[in-house]
């Protein structure tokens, strides 16, 4: 899997996220990213190559957006790609980047992930795309009680809900470390029972206090050769290996058999091929894409390969804490802020800043020398990356 060039990070970019961004239009709110991205990589308009620009424009309602955007992205006179894959739409922006330079096509490359959800009707959007009759068990959108459920039979009730509410209280409480987070709540461990039994139900234990928001925002990335980033920056996060693997083909509504997640697969595949065999010592942090907390609790079981109840453990031990043995989230991560088409790419530009030692009041504690982000989305579409602060090969 050696690539034919090492690609690193040398800047990101992120505006504020926030649930209405009123004052700005989508090219100004797109314009405050690209600007931080370039005063933090240190370059100009001038070096950058190719652009790649991405977005759910169905949630919006505005076809082809990049065209309009060209005035807050500098586009003009430059290679411009768009691309679009739903939830995931910016860890594949990431990935396209990754690859454009990999390829030696371009040398340096800017990938910019947005949304502004105040301006259309996401769940609107997300339950008109499905065929009312065949696919009636997904005409909820993104909600879904179901992994709620599973997890209280696995685990019992009591320890399953509160196992769920901890999450969601540390990822607040990293949240509240970043400036740019949507949802900044000041919860505290000893609401875990009130917020449990209290917040508003969405279907059936899911309930709002454990669901991602809809925010308005944008990320931007830089990507370069290895030659240009060791020019541009002092401490380039480096791209090693990225893994997407999907169930679209195969998704059935007609009940579930037995099958390994689109999440482990992945994880099978990068750890195999980038010789991790103990991720939890290996790897240093994870910024995950988590939907809800349900779905972050269960999910570090897939992403981490783990067995039983040690995922369960992970979260009572405070082990995901930003101060902990494996830290998930330092940024507060989806239930914080979602921007959709910016979500993902969230994910990986902020394990890029904790490599490079730049996440600010969210930095971990410890070094980081490895880290992975991971992006999800539709049909069980999962999207993971491995990052290094050493180069790769």
């Amino acid at each position: 899997m050696k690539k034919n060039r090492n690609v690193g990070v040398i800047g990101v970019g992120q505006s504020k996220y926030s649930s209405h961004r009123e004052e700005v239009n989508q090219p100004e709110m797109i314009h405050e990213a690209v600007v931080a991205a370039l005063n933090h990589s240190g370059i100009t308009l001038d070096d950058v190559d190719c652009i790649v620009h991405g977005n759910m424009e169905l949630f919006e309602m505005v076809h082809q957006p990049d065209l309009w955007h060209t005035l807050g992205t500098g586009s003009y006179g430059k290679e411009t790609l768009r691309v679009t894959t739903g939830g995931t739409t910016g860890a594949t922006l990431v990935a396209v980047a990754d690859q454009l330079v990999a390829s030696g096509l371009h040398d340096v490359v800017m990938a910019i992930g947005f949304e502004k959800l105040q301006e259309g009707h996401t769940t609107g959007g997300i339950t008109n795309m499905a065929d009312p009759l065949w696919a009636r068990q997904l005409q909820t959108g993104a909600l879904t009680g179901m992994t709620a459920a599973d997890v209280i039979e696995e685990f019992g009730e009591q320890r399953a809900k509160m196992a769920s509410m901890k999450y969601r209280i540390i990822m607040d409480k990293h949240a509240m470390k970043n400036d740019k987070a949507h949802r900044r709540l000041g919860l505290e461990f000893d609401q875990a029972e009130d917020l449990a039994k209290n917040s508003p139900a969405l279907v059936g234990e899911l309930r709002m206090i454990h669901m991602c928001s809809q925010s308005d925002g944008a990320c931007v990335m830089i990507f370069a050769s290895e030659e240009k980033a060791k020019q541009f920056c002092k401490q380039p996060a480096w791209i090693k290996d990225h893994v997407t693997v999907h169930r679209e083909e195969s998704f059935c509504i007609f009940g579930e058999p037995d099958y390994v997640t689109s999440h482990r697969y992945a994880a099978e595949k990068l750890f195999g091929r980038n010789g991790i065999t103990d991720p939890l010592n290996q790897i240093d942090m994870f910024e995950m894409y988590d939907p809800s907390s349900w779905w972050g609790l269960d999910w570090i079981r897939e992403f981490l390969m783990l067995e039983g109840d040690s995922h369960i453990k992970m979260i009572e031990n405070g082990d995901i804490c930003i101060d902990g043995k494996f830290p998930i989230n330092p940024s507060g991560g989806v239930t914080a802020s979602n921007p959709i088409g910016a979500t993902a790419m969230v994910r990986v530009a902020e394990a890029a800043l904790q490599i490079m030692g730049d996440a600010g009041e969210h930095q971990i504690p410890k070094p980081v020398n490895q880290a992975m982000a991971s992006g999800f989305g539709g049909t069980m579409w999962t999207v993971l990356f491995l990052l290094t602060k050493d180069v790769p090969w």
